[in-house]
């Protein structure tokens, strides 16, 4: 490769800067640790530099412009439009050049960066990222409380676990006697996954009558439950959803496809409520 030839260096920076993009973007969709700002500084870079070298072979102006400050501003501008952060963009490069003189043409690159970027994409990268993680914090109150909100200290884990084969007579003197609660939650014994749920009210027309103990088993009694919480998966938002959708007071939680507990509809009120009086108190 002939690296005297000034259009060989240009292709080769070009097609550096092209992998760079698609190495970036592969590994941060992938949820890989690579970063964006160090990406994004020497994408600029680059860019700013190759604009200035064809710019100087092709004597576009009579004099010779700075590679150098090409360089600098195109790391600013890539920063300001990638980031939607101008500022940072303008002090960080002035910064770095250990003075102002290029203070004018990094204000005039990064707010035409800045400008046309968030007309197109009116987020950054970050918030972007969060915004689908359902764990950005907006100026809707509802949803900045359900985000702050702790999923793990709402959830109750202290349900009786029926199996399918339990006959009615199991249920009642290992279920229904010795607990408080008026849902049973029945669960596979190998795969401890959540086959259905079994309500005290399904049980009490039958609960009396001795001739069914032996007759009647936890398969034939459970119902599938309205919705399933995927702890794995649903954010707080999710959960207030299903719950309005179902208008059920338990809903069972699942995660890593295995029964977890239970989630009530009063206990996730009454710390949605907490969450809300302090967030006022911080406001």
């Amino acid at each position: 490769m002939d690296l005297t030839n000034i259009w060989t260096v240009v292709f080769l920076l070009i097609g550096l800067m092209l992998f760079k993009i698609i190495a970036s973007a592969l590994t941060f969709g992938a949820g890989g640790v690579g970063g964006i700002f160090a990406p994004t500084l020497f994408m600029g870079s680059i860019m700013g530099f190759t604009m200035s070298k064809i710019i100087n072979h092709c004597g576009l102006f009579k004099t010779s412009i700075s590679e150098s400050n090409f360089t600098l501003v195109g790391m600013a501008g890539l920063l300001a439009g990638v980031l939607h952060a101008p500022l940072t963009a303008i002090f960080l490069i002035a910064e770095l050049t250990g003075g102002y003189e290029l203070f004018i043409p990094l204000m005039l690159t990064a707010t035409i960066s800045y400008s046309i970027t968030k007309y197109f994409k009116p987020h950054s990268v970050y918030n972007m990222e969060l915004g689908r993680k359902g764990e950005l914090i907006t100026h809707d109150k509802d949803h900045a409380v359900l985000t702050l909100m702790d999923i793990d200290k709402v959830i109750e884990t202290n349900f009786i676990k029926l199996s399918p084969d339990m006959t009615l007579e199991e249920i009642i003197q290992k279920a229904v006697i010795q607990s408080k609660r008026n849902i049973y939650p029945v669960i596979n014994k190998e795969s401890q996954r959540l086959e259905g749920i079994i309500l005290l009210d399904d049980l009490r027309p039958i609960m009396f009558d001795q001739s069914l103990y032996h007759n009647v088993i936890a398969s034939d009694l459970m119902q599938k439950p309205p919705e399933v919480i995927n702890l794995d998966k649903d954010k707080m938002t999710d959960i207030m959803k299903k719950f309005q959708d179902s208008s059920a007071w338990n809903l069972p939680v699942k995660k890593d496809g295995k029964y977890y507990g239970f989630i009530s509809k009063s206990k996730l009120l009454t710390a949605y409520r907490r969450q809300l009086i302090n967030l006022q108190g911080e406001s």
